[in-house]
Parts: structure tokens; sequence; C-alpha cells
């Protein structure tokens, strides 16, 4: 039960569900199928539509009645066929199948022209409607613990520089690097997207496309490389970073787009564990989702947490207004399958939002933007997140001594009915950054919510996320490995006390990070296979391409 007003709005466990497998990032392929010809009856050529998972049983079903597939279309969960009228009959009967289409020119390729339609986020949330008030996040620090972010001109001045006291040469950093890449280069694209949506100026557009704070500071930590890949011991240092240096650059936000699929108890879980030791030193930590709906029980650690932010995703539809929101089909959905948390906590803008472009990163090179000017469009909970980031810093702005119980009451207390009457779907309902940061409600979140004690095992935190360091002799980074293939230290990760000096005689800093890449079912060395096109059975609305054998929940199209 969730109380408004002033009162308390800890929830308590409802069950467990099931986790469902995850859905991460990868390149849209069309694959050939041979098959052996067979003599048939009159054919047509029709494009097959199935619901997710349903593609290669359907696909067994219409060449056992003879006819002829000839393109698999992992894209849209189809393929194309040549079939009889008997056939073409089953096959509408068949609840497996969501369309049945004429075989007219078909673009299977994540190069297609980018949707019409574009997020009007800053509206809809009321963002715009707090910088005419004033507020725009000015003096808030936001660290963003993801894949790099580019010194564009939208983020011009506003990249916090770090300085590295160890070698005691003051050097100077764009980020803090726990990648293993060489330097803070977003290489990937992620993490400067999500920089545009927290902090963009949009001075490359006029104006035009700018951020939800556009003049917050962004704080980059670094945990990934060109894949995408990074391991969670490289988030779980990453944490222990910013809780060690918040007081030196004034960090009070934490947006954390990743996840991964461990159904751990966020009792034991060492990831909780750092997200809840980030919330009890001061920093307000929002989380995602996931992209892995739109099941039950598909909400990923760490924002499976009790104490954090958890963010999903809804589909504005383009207009200024929440009445015509939808819930994608991507968003995942509570309860949280570890513990039975109702999740998500509330949802923001997720689809179809215009960001920043990392020149030459993989995303940019594999689904290049039609926007130009530096800018893309891009889908996921991750956007969500660095939608409910940016609000989290406009509040802090209007007002700087709320805690981060108060910030995440008055989050949920002011979000408004919208795409759902689930909990389990939006939570308290969509962000509504205006009120949230002009007439915050008093109130605490969280009283009586219990802590993680962060005995739980490492191995267990990665679910079923796997890399594997790079090189002739790849090492797979499982068990007690952490991704500087040193043995796991939780004794010092529990007990520590997580401050600036500490951090230099860490483990965490005295071992060289790797370069890894992702390892396991779905990565197969340098090739990525299959693919998730994020639209509902109709068709009506999609959101792109999401690799998979990635922890970033974003989709690009």
């Amino acid at each position: 039960m969730v109380h408004r007003g002033s009162q308390d709005l800890r929830r308590s466990p409802t069950g467990s569900r099931s986790l469902c497998a995850g859905a991460l990032l990868s390149v849209l392929v069309a694959l050939t199928v041979a098959t052996k010809p067979r003599p048939t009856a009159v054919t047509q050529s029709v494009v097959i539509r199935t619901r997710p998972g349903a593609t290669a049983a359907v696909s067994r079903m219409v060449r056992s009645e003879g006819a002829s597939v000839s393109e698999a279309l992992p894209l849209i969960d189809g393929f194309a066929a040549r079939v009889s009228a008997r056939t073409e009959s089953r096959l509408r009967a068949d609840p497996r199948v969501v369309a049945i289409d004429s075989d007219v020119a078909l673009s299977v390729q994540g190069t297609g022209s980018a949707p019409t339609r574009q997020s009007d986020y800053l509206q809809e949330t009321g963002a715009n409607d707090a910088h005419e008030a004033g507020w725009n996040g000015s003096g808030q620090t936001v660290a963003l613990v993801d894949t790099g972010v580019d010194q564009v001109p939208d983020l011009a001045g506003r990249l916090v520089p770090v300085v590295d006291d160890s070698t005691g040469t003051g050097k100077v950093a764009p980020c803090e690097n726990l990648s293993g890449e060489a330097d803070c280069t977003d290489n990937y694209g992620h993490g400067t997207f999500l920089a545009g949506i927290i902090a963009g100026s949009g001075a490359s557009s006029g104006g035009q496309y700018h951020g939800v704070a556009p003049g917050a500071r962004i704080l980059s930590v670094k945990v990934a490389g060109r894949d995408g890949s990074a391991d969670v011991s490289n988030v779980l240092a990453a944490i222990q970073w910013v809780v060690s240096f918040r007081d030196r650059y004034g960090i009070r936000i934490l947006n954390l787009s990743l996840g991964t699929d461990s159904v751990q108890s966020t009792r034991v879980d060492p990831l909780n564990y750092a997200v809840e030791r980030a919330w009890q030193a001061g920093l307000t930590v929002v989380v995602a989702a996931s992209n892995r709906g739109p099941a039950p029980g598909t909400i990923s650690k760490p924002g499976d947490d009790p104490w954090v932010v958890t963010v999903g995703a809804v589909d504005d539809r383009g207009t200024p207004t929440v009445a015509d929101d939808e819930v994608p089909l991507f968003s995942g959905r509570g309860p949280s399958a570890g513990d039975g948390w109702p999740k998500p906590d509330l949802v923001a803008p997720g689809a179809h939002l215009v960001s920043l472009t990392a020149p030459g990163s993989t995303i940019d090179r594999q689904f290049p933007s039609t926007l130009g000017n530096g800018y893309r469009l891009g889908s996921g909970t991750s956007m969500a997140t660095a939608v409910v980031s940016g609000t989290v810093a406009l509040m802090l702005d209007a007002h700087p001594g709320l805690l981060p119980n108060q910030v995440k009451f008055a989050l949920m207390a002011t979000a408004r009915p919208a795409a759902s009457a689930s909990w389990f779907d939006v939570g308290a309902g969509a962000v509504d950054a205006y009120t949230a940061t002009v007439a915050p409600p008093a109130g605490s979140a969280n009283a009586n919510t219990p802590d993680s004690n962060g005995l739980g095992a490492l191995d267990l935190s990665r679910g079923s996320v796997r890399v594997a360091t790079t090189g002739p002799l790849p090492v797979v980074v499982s068990g007690l490995l952490t991704a500087q293939l040193v043995l796991w230290d939780p004794v010092g990760f529990l007990t520590g006390d997580w401050s600036a000096s500490t951090w230099y005689v860490s483990v965490w800093n005295l071992s060289p990070w790797q370069a890894v890449q992702w390892w396991g079912s779905n990565w197969e060395g340098s090739n990525w296979e299959g693919s998730q096109w994020y639209g509902t059975f109709d068709g009506s609305s999609w959101y792109g391409s999401n690799w998979e054998g990635s922890a970033w929940y974003g989709a690009w199209g």
C-alpha cells in the first residue's frame, strides 16, 4: 500500500516472480535460410510476424506444410515465405502469429529511415516550465556510471575534470576511467546520449535539443568500452569511487542506466549493498528498470533494490500530455524477482528521445543518425532514467537541503497517473518535474526498509552477464575474479570507510583494469547474434534495435 501526502512511502515485499531471460544489445541481421524446395500449390509471398520467441516454431510449421521459407527477419520477430492459401489460413488461426502481410519491399537494416515521431519529454514532464521558473540544475553534479562521455559542444564547460592524486602529478582527465580502455572517449555511444538528456545545452541545435537540467554538471565514470562490456566488479568500483569523492566534486546524484538479470536477494547482494551505501552517503541513486519487459519479474539488479529510485519507461506519443501515454513492451515490470519488491517506483518518457551522438562510436556506426548536427534518436529505460536524474538536479537546485529519502518521496508523491493502473507497470506514475521542483511535498521514503549486508556471492550478482579479457588467451571473469583479474575482497569492500584516502590504497586503484568483451551464449567472439526489435504486437510503435549480450538499456533506430 502506498500513501501520499506526508506519509511514509515505504513498500513491503509482495512475493517473488521468476525472472525472464534478459534482452540486451545486438546488431541487426537478416539471415538467408536455404531450404529444400518442395512442390506446392499456388503460393504467394508473405511476411509472417510472430510473438517474441515463437518465430522458429512457426517457421518449422510452415516448412512442414511444404512452403518455402526464404528469409529470417529477426528485426521484426518474423520471416518471409511463400505459402499456399491453406497454410496462410492455418497461420491466421495460430495464436503465435501476430500478422501476415504481403511481401512488399521491406528494409531490415538498422540504417533505415528514422521514426518521424519524437518525444516531447521536456514539455510532458514540465522540465521547460521549471526552467521558466528559474531552475535549471545549476550547481548540481550528476555522476554518470556508463560507457564514457564525449566532449561535444552541448556539454562544453560542464564535464567535471577528475584529478588523479595517486601519482603525485595532479594529472587531470575528463573522467574516472575503470574500463580498461586507454582514455575517456565514449567508444560505445550510450553514455554521451544520456549525458545529453540529463544536461545537454542544445548548443548544436540553437537550443532546440537541450536536456532536463541544462545547468547541471556531468562527472563521467567510464566502466565499459567499445562493445559496451563491463563486469559487475567495474560497477562496484565505480560506485565506491563516487561515494569516496562525492564531497570533492559535489556529487549529489548517481545515474545507473545498467543492470544484470541476477535474482540474488537484495538483502545479501554486493551490488545492492553498494547502491544502498551510496544512498546512505547522501546520493540520490536513480536506476533503470530494464529493457527486458513486458513479463512480470523483469526488473534488473540493482533496480530491484528497495532503497533506490527505479525508473520504467513510457512512450509519450510525441505529445505534451500524459493522457495518451503507453507503456512500451520493453520496459521492465515488477515485482522484483528476488524479493518481490514493488517496482518500478515511477516512469518517465523513454521512447524516441533526441539526444547526443558520440561520433564514430559503435552505436553511431551501426545505427547512423538521420537527424544530423550531432543528434540521434534513442529509446529505453536508460533514457527514462536520465530524465529522472535531470529532474533530481532541478529539485536540488531549487531545494538543496533535500535528502535522498525526501527526493524519492517527492518524486513519487507528485507523479501523475499515466498509461497503466498497475503499480508493476508504472509505479506511482509519470514523473512531474515541474511540481517536484517547485512544490515538493514534505515526507520521507524508505522508513523501515531492510539493508543489504553485501555478503552474497559476487558471481550471483552477475546473473547471466559475463565478460572475458581481450587478447589471444581470454580469461572469463567469473567466480571470485574481478575485471582486474584479482580475487574479490568482500571484507575490505564491506568494512572500508570509502574515503578518498582509502581509495588510493584499495585494490581497485592499485591493480590495473583489463579491457574485456562480452562472453556467453549471446556473444560469439566479435559477432553479435540475435536481435530484438521493440514494438507493439500490432506494429504501431517501433523503438529501435537492442543488441543481445549487453547490459545497457538503450535501443537505436
